[in-house]
């Protein structure tokens, strides 16, 4: 059941005065990303076989993250009136695929899928509240603030079913940072770089990782406090077994926002060059 709808939204709140330029191509490549949820969603129900329970709370998942996407990209057509939503998400679909037709996990168990499954829902949801934070654009902050609700009640969703799976397959702490820490690594992969490309450049260029990776990243780690990776932190320490909000995890978060920091530099020199 979704927990808001966007006809709900103020629509007419946009203000134009207040649109970061630097945020719009951000939007545009989320957008095409969140509505790409259904194709998850039929991993999701290979990968689950056999449990009715979570398939059909991955089937809500997927509505409102679909939901998500079709928000973004009717704000994104408001801040820039030449893009068109659905041509950039025809675009991606054939540039972009995952592998849905599996008969088991990638991450070697359904207990690793859904620690992954957290991981994304950790990364999502400090996202959209980063964004909601920066802008000054009335009707963006509102999409935001929504969209990270959702993610956060995804996280739990994903969260209570890993330790149902938890209780039966045993995975160790060090086994869960693992999977954890490798799907974080994954943000830099293609789905976001085929996103930007495909939101964001014209059609005709040729995709390049590297560039696109950086363009994408250089702007989206600027949006990013340190309040923000505490959050982060504290929620990727619950999923793995660790104690969230300890000096530990205070420790983890400075760290983890200086390598950010560091990380945006070096994407930033490699647009520069």
């Amino acid at each position: 059941m979704k927990h808001w709808r966007i006809e709900q939204m103020d629509w007419d709140s946009f203000d134009p005065a207040h649109v970061d330029p630097d945020i719009i191509p951000l939007v545009k490549a989320a957008s095409v990303v969140e509505r790409n949820g259904l194709d998850y969603a039929e991993y999701l129900r290979h990968v689950f076989v056999g449990d009715p329970d979570f398939s059909k709370a991955a089937e809500n998942w997927a509505v409102e993250e679909v939901q998500h996407g079709d928000a973004l990209g009717r704000w994104a057509m408001l801040a820039d009136p030449g893009w068109n939503y659905e041509d950039a998400f025809s675009r991606y679909r054939s540039t972009y695929k995952i592998e849905a037709d599996v008969d088991a996990s990638i991450r070697g168990s359904r207990t690793g899928e859904l620690i992954a499954r957290c991981m994304v829902e950790t990364g999502t949801s400090s996202f959209y509240t980063a964004l909601a934070d920066a802008t000054e654009e009335p009707l963006l902050k509102a999409i935001c603030k929504q969209i990270a609700a959702d993610e956060y009640r995804h996280f739990k969703l994903f969260y209570d079913h890993m330790h149902r799976y938890l209780a039966r397959e045993k995975l160790s702490v060090w086994a869960r940072t693992r999977i954890a820490l490798g799907r974080v690594t994954e943000s830099e992969d293609d789905e976001l770089a085929s996103a930007y490309h495909t939101t964001n450049e014209p059609l005709g260029m040729p995709y390049d990782h590297k560039r696109c990776i950086a363009a994408y990243m250089s702007k989206a780690m600027g949006y990013y406090q340190p309040r923000h990776i505490d959050r982060v932190t504290a929620m990727i320490f619950k999923t793995i077994g660790f104690t969230p909000h300890s000096a530990l995890q205070k420790l983890a978060s400075k760290g983890v926002y200086r390598l950010i920091q560091w990380r945006r530099r070096s994407f930033v020199k490699h647009m520069a060059a």
